[in-house]
């Protein structure tokens, strides 16, 4: 059994709307966003990573933190943004080329996560974790939604459809990626009642995107609770926005590898060659967001490795005795390759390695090794949506990033204040 809450959503002027809205902060480095907020100078990047403005300063000191909630005091008091007076449902849609996703907009609840309601799959990694909490705490709002996923339910589609349809969006907004986004407010008070009521009946949600903000939203409460203190209900509530599961695609999420140490290229390709079946990998279309594999068969573990130059697919046999968490192709890597080869056991912390959203064509790694600025990188293949509920249900834990889920929602449209 879930909860979903109207709240009063902090929201764009409708005029503003396309000039504030951005894309999410984790998905973009400092010297990115720094670009964008030169193009747009209202973006919401300003709010959601004011280290961008000021790079000769610790991106985690608190100075950045107070930057942050400056501007976005400024932004109300100037009227860019505004509140809506009375709580609300809202539905968030985006046009992404031949698809479409519809989703619902509202506030979750930090206590069925606790409980276990709203399932995790995986865990977070710990300077992300501390930075949002930082940043929910001193803006004392949520300012980037949590996606969270329910199973395909027939009149939940329907009423969001009747929603919308032959209704202007209270605000729209065209991403670069050229993905159309509208925000719709629920105003009819029957179908919002009854919304809440299907929720109750919901077994469980499940965060497809925003584990950092999720669990640094639960932060929030544990720490302005500590002492017996008592903190208001808006509080243990946080900004999400629902899919059905049949609404959303998954790509595989990328590793990149800052060193090979204590190996060089060659010893480290002679190694993997030792337990892998390892060929050239002609790079093919550079735009893509995944390589195919070319193996014949199913069920081997599958990835692509970028390294001096050029591709390899990479299939270790799949193992009949492995058959929970350490069966996925993550963990394969992580255990047969990253841990005995190069001594990283850390996936959460490690610095040595960074992550790619898989969102993002394979060019954009190949860039990053071409530079010299990392010496590897590993494209893996995506996961099934069911796969994903069956791990959370089991209350398994994949390694850190190893789902990138679509669609992915813009930062500035919706905020929600925790008091």
């Amino acid at each position: 059994m879930v909860h979903i809450y109207p709240f009063k959503a902090v929201r764009p002027a409708r005029e503003k709307a396309e000039e504030i809205a951005t894309v999410p902060y984790d998905v973009v480095s400092a010297k990115e966003a720094r670009e964008i907020i030169e193009n747009k100078p209202l973006s919401f990047l300003r709010i959601s990573r004011a280290d961008a403005l000021v790079p000769e300063k610790d991106p985690y000191s608190p100075e950045i933190y107070e930057l942050s909630r400056k501007i976005f005091d400024e932004y109300l008091m100037d009227s860019h943004f505004i509140q809506d007076e009375t709580a609300k449902l809202y539905i968030y849609r985006i046009h992404d080329g031949d698809r479409t996703y519809t989703g619902i907009a509202c506030c979750a609840d930090t206590r069925e996560y606790l409980s276990g309601e709203i399932r995790r799959h995986e865990l977070t990694r710990y300077d992300k974790e501390k930075d949002r909490t930082c940043h929910i705490d001193t803006m004392n709002a949520n300012t980037g939604p949590v996606v969270l996923l329910h199973g395909t339910h027939a009149e939940i589609k329907t009423i969001l459809a009747r929603s919308t349809e032959s209704r202007e969006p209270e605000m729209v907004v065209h991403a670069p990626n050229g993905s159309i986004h509208e925000i719709f407010p629920l105003t009819d008070e029957n179908d919002l009642n009854r919304l809440l009521e299907i929720f109750v009946s919901v077994p469980a949600l499940y965060i497809a995107d925003g584990h950092h903000r999720c669990k640094s939203a639960v932060n929030i409460v544990e720490k302005r609770s500590q002492g017996g203190k008592k903190v208001p209900e808006e509080t243990y509530h946080f900004l999400s926005v629902i899919f059905a599961e049949d609404e959303v695609k998954v790509h595989g999420y990328s590793r990149l590898i800052t060193d090979l140490s204590p190996l060089d290229p060659d010893t480290f390709l002679k190694k993997l060659s030792e337990i892998a079946h390892v060929t050239p990998y002609n790079d093919g279309d550079r735009t893509q967001f995944t390589l195919t594999p070319k193996i014949e068969g199913e069920g081997d573990h599958v990835f692509h490795l970028y390294i001096k130059g050029k591709w390899h697919e990479c299939v270790i046999p799949r193992s009949p005795k492995i058959n929970d968490i350490r069966a996925l192709d993550v963990s394969v890597l992580q255990d047969q390759i990253l841990i005995p080869f190069l001594g990283i056991t850390d996936p959460r912390g490690d610095p040595r390695l960074q992550y790619l959203g898989g969102a993002r064509p394979v060019r954009d790694l190949m860039t990053k090794v071409d530079n010299g600025e990392f010496a590897a990188a590993i494209a893996m293949q995506p996961l099934d949506v069911r796969t994903v509920f069956s791990i959370a249900d089991a209350g398994g834990i994949m390694p850190p990033k190893s789902t990138w889920f679509e669609p992915k929602l813009l930062s500035g449209l919706l905020v929600h204040l925790l008091e």
